[in-house]
């Protein structure tokens, strides 16, 4: 099994950032992907990033260019910058890991959300 412990989460205004952390424990031998997903109320839970531990990443096209994903592989460690917030990025966010970037991994974290409000 994989523990996933996310932080950073909370309350900003529009324009404004925040980074979440996600450090992953267990029996993670088998972790190569891990990213964000985030479900809003009353919508669907979508992917928001992902990186791979060679460095490759994805992002959901309406975070590209605010968002940044990265990774430390030491710590198992992922991270997710996450700037220029607008409400529309409200959500409870999910750190995922698993051994694909094109594929939902199998672990989950508890999630921690994120509200962006004037």
């Amino acid at each position: 099994q994989v523990q996933l412990v996310e932080s950073g989460g909370g309350l900003v205004q529009p324009g404004g950032s925040l980074r979440l952390s996600c450090a992953a424990s267990g029996s993670i031998f088998s972790i190569n992907a891990m990213g964000w997903y985030r479900q809003a109320p009353g919508k669907q839970r979508e992917l928001v990033a992902a990186i791979t531990s060679g460095g490759s990443t994805k992002y959901a096209f309406s975070v590209k260019g605010r968002f940044t994903i990265s990774r430390d592989n030491a710590k198992n460690t992922v991270y997710l910058q996450m700037n220029s917030l607008k409400p529309e990025d409200t959500a409870v966010y999910y750190c995922n890991a698993g051994f694909s970037l094109y594929r939902t991994g199998d672990y989950w974290g508890q999630g921690t959300q994120v509200t962006v409000s004037s």
